[in-house]
């Protein structure tokens, strides 16, 4: 288990915390000092309140927490956020409510889930030729439907 230094910017920002023992995402919470509704289609930057120091070598990855996506449609605009580990400003989730609803966020609502996990930089150099495969050029879709 790698250690995360977190620093809580405001009295009313929680700590990210895991929801049972073997989950992958620890939950994020809005940092808001009253509610927040998000009319449908509409998104806004919800805090989370924290700052972190991700060690070298990891990335936070923030994705929607399944049960509100599906239950209320409200996920990440960007899908899933990239956290460099030299990042050490304040968290917010760009929060977008797909559903034809407005959605209330409340104060401490868990609204996004974030994926501390290594990661590999690339040398990416200049080539003429790649060499070839069986799938070759076969782009979106190219490898059947079933």
């Amino acid at each position: 288990m790698k250690t995360v230094k977190v620093k809580l910017l405001y009295p009313h920002a929680k700590m990210p915390r895991y929801g049972t023992e073997f989950s992958a995402g620890a939950d994020l919470c809005a940092c808001l000092e009253a509610p927040v509704t998000l009319q449908p289609e509409e998104t806004r930057l919800i805090s989370i309140g924290i700052a972190m120091e991700i060690p070298v070598g990891y990335v936070g990855l923030v994705y929607a927490r399944s049960g509100l996506a599906s239950k209320r449609g409200l996920a990440p605009a960007n899908k899933v956020g990239v956290v460099d580990c030299d990042y050490r400003g304040e968290f917010f989730v760009p929060l977008h409510n797909h559903s034809p609803i407005p959605q209330t966020i409340e104060p401490g609502d868990r609204i996004a889930q974030m994926i501390i996990t290594p990661y590999l930089t690339a040398n990416f150099v200049e080539a003429q030729e790649l060499s070839d495969t069986v799938r070759g050029e076969g782009g979106f879709g190219s490898t059947g439907d079933k």
